[in-house]
């Protein structure tokens, strides 16, 4: 009978309390107050089903497949015209479960086609300022070079021509019999074109032309016809190249012969597989010595000996031949003006060589930089993702781009005429090599679909670029990439931006949104959030799950949380899926000391709690909470038995601050509170974004302190790129000058 009151009791107290929520919220609700939009909801209405071919967990599945392209190119540079001719046998491996009566080739040299909808669409030219007469034709549309792909002819290996369409910048090639599951095709193209001036028409390859010395210096890119890809996620990838959104490609082998003048010199992607017919002795000797240079760069070609080479004109040339294992993509360069140097960089396992080419303009910062640059960059992604598995890794000094390809890329950064720079120039260079050496991992290497969605390979490579400029230069001053530097954009007008996850030719602010927002995300979920420690396990999770295969964003989200035990969907929801910010208002504090109640009156006292509307400053004098013990034994009876006299003199004369937050920005967020005590002390504690998970608006929460506090500041580091720091401090007549809150987070 006892028992069964018991359980009577228990039952009635639990539906009184659940009634009284419920009438509680009902209440709020019926004042108008919003809490509740769905930022704790999970996002799987957001992402595809998982399948057989790709997991709950953003895991390749079992029956996980690819398709491979292997090419054999044969390429002439013509110095004399600027234009080149090819030819390649393209092996296609059609590992998928689909029979394909057509395949899809990438035409992206098209775009620089007279009729190519890149310049019928591009608003970049806005009449009324000032333009270079030299860039006009290419603003207007109106210039006189024609460009993109001559398609001479395509023919299967036996020499049958095969039908073939083009669509802009792609082209159709119709099968005379079916490609069916498992089985290869070989077939073969011929083209030419005329190489475009990259700095008229700012596109990611072509040539620079140096007048003082009538040389070009060629970064050749997108220059053979390539395989579309055909996935298990879209079928043929069938957007338009229209200058913005980057590539989607297959792996596969290369085998590439270029010919150029004979005192030419070219790198490329992969390793140089005739250097004995390419190199002179003085240049092989140095080559060899650079291979087991671990601490300093052995310089190839001097600068002496390239300003020499300058001046020849050499009626022969040669062929540099070049193979390369499962890359996605191939790129090379070509001039007389090089200077070479180049060092070995041992990793934890294997050893690769850091290089850069470089004309004289680029000295002295290139000799001084560049390499050692390549060499930090290789070092920090190794450890961050997977060790880097290529023979080599170049970067290449053209000026006013920065553009990747697997082994090989083009950077800026060049002093004036007389070899002076400022420090933004160093720095500036110094970025754009890590950037883009970087690239050799996202996504040449973990390759994700570059044309759908930027900011997998450009918010994640900006996140690790920053993160090495970090270690490696701590002097680098940081201007993009982390939650301090991303406020002024998120705090924008909401109508001209996009949620990160865009489309890339969609994006309006092309650089915050694809690099620097993704990467200040992720900085956030590394330092604030996860920590470094469980981060650092699943993002590497994720490289090694994904290294030469084809993510998704799903297959990034997903993983990041299998690998963590985190859920995170409402960090991917707020932070890729809106366009909100973040903005946490510190409105108001209540103090009080935790007391006992000394008569009868004070023990039935119920209007201590202080609502949401009724602040009090924390200055004044504090107000009474009393805490009674419980006489009746109801917490005993629902509980368990508590020994209240140790609780009463473990809080009794206590300081309880009550701290009610409001989410201005609508970005959920974790709270970081600094407390600064009147002794002059201080400490930092950390609120995780779920206390928003009832009221996504408003919260309050108490905390209980031994000494009394004399100023709270939320944020007090930049963690999460809170946008407006005026309404984070209380009492809010105290709020510091930037220069005192530089003080307090040097001082933390």
């Amino acid at each position: 009978m006892n028992l069964l009151f018991s359980k009577r009791k228990r039952l009635w107290l639990k539906t009184f309390f659940w009634i009284f929520f419920g009438l509680f919220f009902s209440i709020k609700g019926l004042t108008g107050q919003h809490l509740f939009d769905e930022k704790f909801e999970q996002i799987d209405e957001k992402l595809p089903t998982p399948n057989s071919y790709r997991t709950g967990a953003g895991a390749p599945g079992p029956a996980y497949w690819q398709q491979r392209a292997d090419y054999e190119i044969a390429v002439v540079l013509n110095d004399e015209d600027q234009s080149i001719t090819g030819n390649e046998i393209i092996t296609y491996y059609n590992n998928s479960p689909s029979t394909l009566n057509f395949l899809w080739i990438q035409l992206d040299q098209n775009v620089r086609a007279k009729d190519s909808d890149k310049y019928k669409i591009n608003e970049r030219f806005y009449p009324g300022y000032t333009v270079d007469a030299k860039r006009l034709p290419h603003l207007t549309f109106d210039a006189d070079f024609d460009g993109g792909f001559r398609i001479i002819s395509i023919e299967d290996i036996e020499g049958n021509g095969l039908s073939f369409h083009r669509v802009k910048t792609m082209m159709r090639i119709d099968l005379a019999e079916t490609l069916k599951p498992g089985s290869v095709l070989k077939f073969q193209i011929d083209w030419k074109y005329l190489i475009g001036n990259r700095r008229d028409d700012d596109e990611r390859s072509g040539y620079e032309y140096f007048p003082e010395d009538d040389n070009y210096l060629y970064a050749m890119a997108q220059f053979y016809p390539r395989m579309a890809v055909f996935d298990d996620f879209n079928g043929w990838q069938n957007k338009q190249f229209l200058g913005q959104g980057e590539f989607t490609l297959n792996f596969g082998n290369f085998d590439v012969k270029i010919t150029a003048p004979a005192d030419h010199i070219i790198a490329a992607t992969g390793s140089l597989e005739n250097e004995s017919q390419v190199l002179n002795s003085i240049q092989l000797e140095r080559l060899q010595s650079a291979r087991s240079s671990f601490d300093a760069p052995v310089v190839i070609i001097t600068d002496e000996e390239a300003v020499l080479n300058e001046g020849s004109r050499s009626d022969q040339t040669k062929t540099w031949h070049y193979k390369a294992e499962n890359v996605r993509d191939f790129a090379w360069v070509s001039s007389r003006k090089f200077i070479w140097d180049a060092q070995a960089v041992q990793l934890d396992e294997k050893t690769t060589m850091a290089m850069s080419l470089y004309p004289k303009e680029g000295n002295p910062l290139w000799e001084q930089e560049s390499t050692k640059a390549v060499v930090n960059t290789l070092k920090t992604y190794s450890e961050m993702t997977i060790e880097y598995p290529y023979p080599v890794a170049i970067s290449v000094h053209t000026a006013a781009i920065g553009m990747e390809y697997p082994m090989i890329c083009f950077n800026y950064g060049r002093p004036d005429k007389k070899g002076n720079y400022s420090a933004m120039t160093k720095w500036s260079m110094i970025s754009v090599i890590i950037h883009e050496v970087g690239h050799n991992f996202f996504p040449m290497i973990i390759n994700s679909d570059e044309r759908q969605w930027s900011w997998m390979d450009e918010g994640l490579n900006t996140f690790l670029e920053t993160k090495t400029s970090m270690e490696w230069y701590p002097e680098m001053p940081i201007q993009a990439g982390t939650p301090a530097t991303i406020k002024d954009f998120m705090s924008g007008e909401k109508d001209f931006m996009r949620p990160i996850m865009t489309n890339s030719e969609n994006i309006l602010f092309f650089g915050n949104n694809a690099y620097s927002k993704p990467s200040a995300a992720l900085f956030l979920l590394r330092e604030t959030i996860m920590g470094p420690e469980l981060f650092d396990y699943s993002f590497k999770e994720y490289a090694r799950r994904w290294a030469f295969k084809h993510p998704k964003p799903a297959d990034f989200f997903r993983t990041m949380e299998d690998a963590s035990a985190i859920d995170l969907d409402w960090f991917w929801r707020g932070w890729f899926y809106t366009t909100d910010h973040v903005d946490i208002n510190l409105q108001g504090v209540s103090w009080y000391v935790l007391s006992e109640p000394v008569s009868e009156f004070q023990s039935k006292y119920k209007s201590t709690y202080v609502d949401g509307t009724k602040l009090i400053d924390f200055q004044s004098v504090p107000q009474p909470w009393y805490v009674f013990k419980d006489k009746k034994g109801l917490i005993d009876d629902y509980l368990h038995p508590v020994n209240q006299d140790v609780v009463m003199e473990k809080f009794i004369g206590k300081n309880a601050y009550e701290l009610f937050f409001q989410n201005d920005g609508g970005l959920i967020s974790p709270i970081i509170i600094k407390w600064i005590y009147e002794d002059g002390t201080g400490e930092i504690e950390q609120i995780p974004a779920e206390i928003w998970r009832i009221n996504e608006s408003n919260v309050s929460k108490v905390f209980i302190k031994e000494k009394v506090v004399s100023q709270i500041i939320l944020d007090p580091l930049d963690q999460t790129a809170d946008v407006n720091f005026q309404n984070n401090y209380f009492p809010k007549t105290k709020v510091p000058s930037k220069f005192d809150r530089f003080k307090m987070n040097v001082n933390k």
